[in-house]
C-alpha cells in the first residue's frame, strides 16, 4: 500500500517512481526524499463527491508540475504544489467529463498552464480552450526532465487517454482497480474499451503501477499484474463476451475487490491472460 498522509483535510498518497508503492515510510518527509531516485514523483489527492483522484506530477530538476484532471477542491491541489515549492506549468486531461475538468479554469486563473489532451477528445468535447496542445497517440510531453507518453484508449469517451511515465500509468476512467469505465454514455463504445484494455494488458510490464481516475476499490493503486489476475474486465478473450458483461451483466458494487481468473481462461491463454498464465506457470 502507498503511504497515506492526512493533514488539514488533505489526503496525500505517496509513491516511489520505481514502479513500487512506498510501503515502509512512516512520515511524508521520508516519502518525499524518495524523489531523488527518479526525476519525478506522483502525488495523489482524493477529492470531490465522486471520489476522484487528482494527480500532481512533479519534475524535481525544474521544480515544475503537471496537474492531471483538475477538479473539485482545486485549492488543495494548489496548496500541495505551493507547499512543496513547485510551479504548475501543465494540465493533462484523461478525458473531458465534468467530474475531471470542473477545476480547469480555476487552475488557469492562477497559472499560465499548457493544456494537453488528445485531438479527438477536444473535438468530442467542443469546449473553447485557450491554446490547447492537441495530441495524437504516442506523443511525448516534457515536464522539465520528465517524459510522459500519451496513449489513446477510447471506450469511455472517443478520446480517452492514459499517461505513462517511468513505470507508472495514469489511467483515468479507462482502467480502475478491479474495474473499468462506463460505456453507456454519449459516444462511449464497449468494443473500443475492450481493445483499449487489451492494449494496456499487452503493452505494459506486469509491474507497471496504475493510477485510476476514481477511488472505487479498497486501495488507491495497483499493478497490471494484479489487474490481469483480479479484474474481471480483463478476463475476456472474446469481445462480444466482454461487451455483454460490461453493458448488461456487470452488477458489482464499490469498493471493488478482485475476482479470481477462471481456470479455463488461464488455460485458454487469451492475449489478455498470457501474462497471468506465464506468471502462474513459473
Amino acid at each position: 500500500m502507498p503511504v497515506i498522509f492526512r493533514h488539514k483535510g488533505y489526503s496525500f498518497f505517496f509513491f516511489s517512481n520505481e514502479g513500487i508503492p512506498l510501503e515502509s515510510c512512516h512520515t511524508p518527509i521520508m516519502a518525499i526524499t524518495m524523489k531523488n531516485i527518479r526525476p519525478s514523483s506522483i502525488h495523489t489527492l482524493e477529492l470531490g463527491e465522486m471520489e476522484n483522484f487528482v494527480y500532481l506530477i512533479q519534475d524535481h530538476s525544474s521544480k515544475t508540475a503537471a496537474v492531471v484532471d483538475p477538479a473539485w477542491e482545486v485549492p488543495k491541489v494548489i496548496a500541495l504544489a505551493q507547499h512543496q515549492g513547485y510551479q504548475i506549468t501543465d494540465v493533462l486531461l484523461t478525458h473531458s467529463h465534468y467530474d475531471h475538468t470542473n477545476g480547469l479554469h480555476e487552475i488557469l486563473n492562477i497559472y499560465d498552464a499548457q493544456i494537453h489532451l488528445l485531438e479527438i477528445e477536444a473535438q468530442f468535447w467542443g469546449q473553447q480552450l485557450k491554446n490547447p496542445h492537441l495530441h495524437k497517440d504516442g506523443d511525448i510531453i516534457s515536464i522539465g526532465d520528465t517524459k510522459i507518453t500519451i496513449w489513446h484508449t477510447p471506450g469511455h469517451t472517443p478520446g480517452s487517454a492514459c499517461y505513462s511515465l517511468d513505470g507508472h500509468l495514469i489511467t483515468g476512467d479507462t482502467l480502475f482497480v478491479y474495474g473499468c469505465g462506463r460505456c453507456d454514455l454519449e459516444e462511449s463504445d464497449p468494443g473500443q474499451m475492450y481493445d483499449s484494455l487489451e492494449r494496456l494488458a499487452t503493452q505494459f510490464s506486469s509491474q507497471t503501477v496504475i493510477h485510476p481516475g476514481h477511488h472505487y476499490a479498497q486501495k488507491p493503486s495497483s499493478t497490471i499484474e494484479e489487474q490481469l489476475e483480479g479484474n474481471p474486465f480483463m478476463h475476456f478473450d472474446k469481445k462480444e463476451d466482454f461487451v455483454r458483461y460490461r453493458m448488461y451483466e456487470h452488477n458489482r458494487e464499490t469498493p471493488y475487490t478482485p475476482v479470481k481468473l477462471p481456470l479455463k481462461k488461464k488455460l485458454g491463454i487469451s492475449r489478455m491472460a498470457k501474462k497471468v498464465f506465464k506468471h502462474l506457470s513459473s
